[in-house]
């Protein structure tokens, strides 16, 4: 006893008397050290969660630190087991302290030289973690690195070990057992800058720690004692001693069997794995909008997005060295933007990776023809069975060609549609009017952009505007919702804005997705499968795929970053295999989008009323003498707020519609749906179903047309 450090002896009494004097002196120790300081807990890493709480991007802490906090209720209960029985097995009986515990390691000190086990509670070790040590604290014993660099213990002072004992009482009269678990959890060390268990979990093991091996939970129990002379990348064999100490003082407590000791025992070391690095080029924008945030919420599916992301990565690495690709899916029913890929590596400098150009200004090419034809549909210019003329035209000094130079003379827009044709797409335009489908996009949510010092031409309908792939997403989107474009819905900590917008009628809408849902697939793709549709930009910088089903949305963007030409970078080519790709790992039946009632169905333009058979550019000159004024809507006028007494009872009144001018017979429509066949009358009479906005149209012999929106109470 002589040999030994005779300071055993003061720290035992001190010990003692403070065991003694603690009941009655608590409230004078309590004035003068304040409340514990939890600032430590507020100083996690920023992190994205996806829709079911899976880590997508961690950033470091301020301090450099990965620290990420994490619920006594997601962690794997075997870790709990074996931290208890290894480190505190009184943790549910004592209340911060626990003196047997602590009389034992001072008495093997006095007897041995070195504690054996040791004192400290594990809320004595929260307590511990949420201090900061003062460095006039002169260490009762150190470590010496050359002779013991696997100390079970980290060194601590005698005024450092009193602190750590009151505070834990402090903790233990505030806090209930599972949120001081809770603290320790956030803030024990795992080695390196690795801070807390869930961070632990994710860095040696890759995983959450609601899914721990015994191994692994073992590993984690060990480290925090020792934890940079424990690290499994650098000292794998302390590392597996450390972690089969603990393994061997469960069994011995009887709470872990032979078999899955031996079982434990058998698993290698882990290495240093990456954290998640999910939806980056997003995250990074939303750090950057909400600085002052630490957890974003988002609607993103991490599995998905994983999915995602090495699809597009590998697809380009053999594309080619500087092509990046960016992919959105929509979940049709709310909106929710299940993925948001902005490029194809973010760490790849060559192509550009930490942009987002999901959300980057880019040419559409022709995927905005479909909105072309929904709007002709929808005011009664055409149907797809309608002839338009495949042959050479000009307008002005513009002159359309097809993108293989090919014409083939009369063909139905159905088939126009489906095989991408450029005349009968600037045929249509021509009749709707480059600038009112401009204003049509743009009020369902479309930011388009046209080139500087430009007008507003035909040539916006075959890519010659500037449209982001997330607003193009949004806009086939409507196709599935009887032509209503859903909020998009990235962050589920924003409140939801209700903006819906109509992009064109439900009758319009499903003739779309009818239509394209006969699109000739992509060779790794089903006929019939999804309703799709490419387009490819002038000088082969941009191919898009934008495909749909019932259930979801998928637009796809492939190109390089820089906008430089990439010869042979063609949609059909490129971006619809990745398009079908997209659906199959994305799953479901692919079932197609319901038909509304009153569509206008025909087999051929011969089923068609007389105006709808072709598209007509002007009435022959004898009839156009007889009648000389255009068709025009004269009731109701644009914008009316009509009152039917439609929310009043199940009787519904009739709408009176009247027209002036044009040549008969007349064919009106509603919402694009006939209300009757072809009349001679400039009158007619229409039975709506509801309350709601309405576009009426009407249609004369020569296939000229007006149409009004009125709004039915």
């Amino acid at each position: 006893m002589s040999q030994r450090d005779p300071r055993f002896l003061k720290i035992f009494v001190a010990l003692l008397v403070l065991g003694l004097a603690l009941p009655w002196g608590w409230g004078e120790i309590q004035r003068r050290m304040g409340p514990p300081d939890l600032s430590a807990l507020q100083t996690s890493s920023t992190f994205a969660l996806d829709r079911n709480g899976v880590l997508l991007r961690a950033f470091a802490a301020p301090d450099g630190r990965w620290r990420l906090p994490a619920k006594a209720d997601e962690v794997d209960p075997k870790f709990f087991v074996l931290l208890k029985a290894y480190e505190d097995k009184r943790f549910a009986s004592h209340s911060g302290v626990d003196f047997l515990a602590l009389g034992r390691a001072l008495w093997q000190y006095a007897t041995h030289g070195h504690a054996l086990s040791g004192g400290s509670t594990l809320t004595m070790q929260a307590a511990r973690l949420l201090e900061q040590r003062s460095e006039k604290w002169v260490p009762v014993f150190r470590e010496s690195a050359a002779t013991n660099k696997d100390s079970p213990r980290a060194p601590h002072s005698f005024p450092a070990k009193l602190k750590q004992i009151y505070r834990a009482v402090q903790l233990e009269a505030r806090f209930s057992k599972k949120e001081i678990l809770e603290i320790y959890l956030a803030l024990a060390p795992y080695g390196g800058n690795v801070e807390g268990l869930r961070a632990a979990s994710l860095a040696w093991f890759g995983k959450e720690p609601r899914r721990l091996s015994t191994g692994e939970a073992a590993l984690l129990v060990a480290l925090p004692q020792a934890p940079e002379a424990r690290r499994p990348d650098h000292f794998p064999a302390r590392a597996r001693a450390a972690r089969d100490r603990v393994i061997d003082r469960a069994r011995a407590a009887h709470v872990l069997g032979a078999e899955e000791a031996r079982r434990a025992k058998a698993e290698p070391p882990p290495l240093r794995q990456n954290f998640p690095n999910l939806a980056a080029q997003v995250t990074d924008q939303f750090v950057k909008a909400h600085p002052e945030r630490r957890v974003f919420h988002l609607a993103y599916d991490a599995r998905l997005q994983q999915s995602l992301e090495d699809l597009a990565k590998r697809k380009c690495e053999r594309l080619g060295p500087k092509l990046t690709a960016a992919l959105i899916v929509i979940d049709n029913a709310n909106g929710h933007v299940l993925a948001h890929v902005g490029g194809a590596d973010y760490f790849a400098k060559a192509r550009a990776g930490s942009l987002d150009m999901a959300r980057a200004l880019r040419s559409p090419g022709s995927t905005l023809k479909p909105f072309i034809y929904a709007t002709a549909f929808s005011e009664g210019l055409a149907h797809p069975e309608t002839l338009l003329d495949d042959s050479p035209a000009r307008y002005g000094l513009w002159r359309p060609v097809n993108f293989d130079d090919v014409f083939h003379g009369a063909v139905t827009a159905r088939k126009a549609l489906q095989f991408s044709l450029n005349l009968p797409a600037a045929q249509l335009l021509n009749e709707v009017g480059p600038a009112r489908l401009l204003a049509r996009l743009r009020s369902a949510g479309l930011e388009l952009k046209l080139p500087k010092d430009s007008d507003v031409g035909l040539a916006i309908g075959l890519g010659g505007v500037g449209a982001r792939l997330i607003d193009l997403a949004r806009a086939y989107a409507a196709f599935t919702r009887e032509g209503v474009a859903p909020d998009l819905v990235e962050s589920l900590d924003d409140p939801p804005r209700p903006e819906n917008r109509r992009l064109t009628e439900p009758a319009s809408a499903w003739q779309i997705a009818d239509i394209l849902r006969g699109a000739p697939p992509p060779d790794n793709g089903s006929a019939g499968r999804i309703a799709f549709k490419t387009g490819t930009s002038y000088g082969y910088r941009d191919a898009l795929a934008i495909g749909f089903d019932r259930a979801h949305t998928i637009a796809v963007w492939v190109g390089r970053a820089d906008n430089a030409p990439v010869p042979g970078l063609i949609g059909r080519q490129v971006a619809a295999p990745i398009l079908f790709d997209a659906f199959a790992r994305l799953g479901g039946a692919n079932e197609p989008i319901a038909k509304p009632e009153n569509v206008l169905e025909a087999r051929n333009s011969a089923d068609l009323p007389p105006p709808l058979r072709h598209l007509r550019h002007g009435a022959p000159k004898t009839i156009a003498a007889t009648y000389a004024h255009p068709i025009k809507i004269f009731y109701p006028p644009e914008g009316a707020r009509i009152d039917l007494g439609l929310s009043h009872g199940p009787d519904k009144a009739d709408l009176s519609l009247k027209a002036q001018g044009g040549a008969p017979p007349f064919t009106w429509t509603v919402n694009g749906a006939p209300i009757d066949a072809a009349n001679p009358r400039h009158e007619a009479r229409w039975k709506p179903d509801g309350a709601g906005f309405a576009r009426v149209s009407v249609i004369d012999a020569n296939g000229a047309s007006d149409s009004v929106s009125v709004r039915l109470e």
